[in-house]
């Protein structure tokens, strides 16, 4: 029926978005169409009165034009946005996960090289001198992320198997703490960090770590971004009429590669199609 075909044209006409979409959505409305025409004339209407019914049922051009423009619009628009926020999200968490990891590892080398400081101090001595406690506090005090530090002498202990035992039982030869920056929402934990020279000295410092706060903003950002990229996958493969359940988890757990997947697939069915 002419008629039809053509007010389903007109319907969407200049309506923007994937063409096979489209043409399926053209298509559903042109057999809804149909089926009410059929019934109508089972009913006893002439064709053409039937046809008018029909169409006089959906709308007309101009009103459903106005609507499926309208709906297209809306959905690009929020899948748009949805996949901006994804995006954004994303950057978001990734960033500063980045710097405070990059801190982290600048705050490790810094204990590093106060503990090969710390033993160049306390190298061939005996004993433990005020004039050393004092450039040891000092060194302590340049950085920001050791709470405490203690030495022992370890010397009379034979076996260096034994020296874990030896300080966990003992009082240090010399013990300074300093309060350090941490604010509950950082959630911090404190670590030890032991070394010895393997002759005299044994370090034992505790320093700040902030793996947690990394752990939670990581895994938070990670979990929003794959929530909103899933939505806005689902979205398209429900806009090109090849939503199931299976491309949904395809997309919640592969991400970007379920999506390059899809599209893949996509392609390839076309190209049999057009074969």
């Amino acid at each position: 029926m002419k008629q039809i075909e053509s007010y389903v044209d007109e319907v969407y006409h200049n309506v923007g978005g994937n063409k096979k979409g489209i043409e399926d959505l053209k298509e559903e409305m042109k057999n809804h169409l149909l089926e009410a025409v059929h019934e109508l004339k089972s009913e006893g209407k002439s064709e053409q009165e039937a046809i008018e019914i029909a169409i006089n049922r959906f709308g007309g051009e101009n009103e459903m034009r106005s609507v499926v423009g309208q709906l297209f619009k809306t959905q690009k628009v929020f899948a748009k946005w949805v996949l901006y926020l994804a995006v954004i999200c994303l950057i978001t968490t990734v960033t500063p996960f980045g710097v405070i990891w990059s801190i982290e590892e600048q705050n490790a080398r810094e204990n590093s090289i106060v503990a090969t400081n710390i033993f160049g101090v306390l190298e061939g001595k005996r004993a433990i001198s005020k004039d050393m406690e004092e450039e040891i506090k000092g060194l302590v005090q340049g950085t920001d992320q050791i709470s405490k530090i203690e030495i022992y002498n370890v010397s009379n202990v034979d076996n260096n198997n034994l020296v874990f035992d030896y300080v966990r039982d003992t009082k240090p030869d010399y013990r300074y703490e300093q309060k350090v920056w941490n604010p509950e929402w950082l959630q911090a934990d404190f670590f030890p960090y032991g070394n010895g020279d393997g002759k005299r000295w044994y370090v034992d410092m505790e320093t700040r770590h902030i793996g947690d706060l990394m752990a939670i903003m990581l895994f938070s950002g990670v979990a929003i971004y794959g929530t909103l990229f899933t939505i806005w996958a689902t979205i398209n493969a429900y806009h090109h009429r090849r939503l199931n359940v299976g491309w949904v988890i395809a997309f919640a757990v592969l991400n970007v590669i379920g999506y390059l997947i899809y599209v893949l697939v996509g392609k390839r069915k076309l190209h049999i199609k057009g074969a």
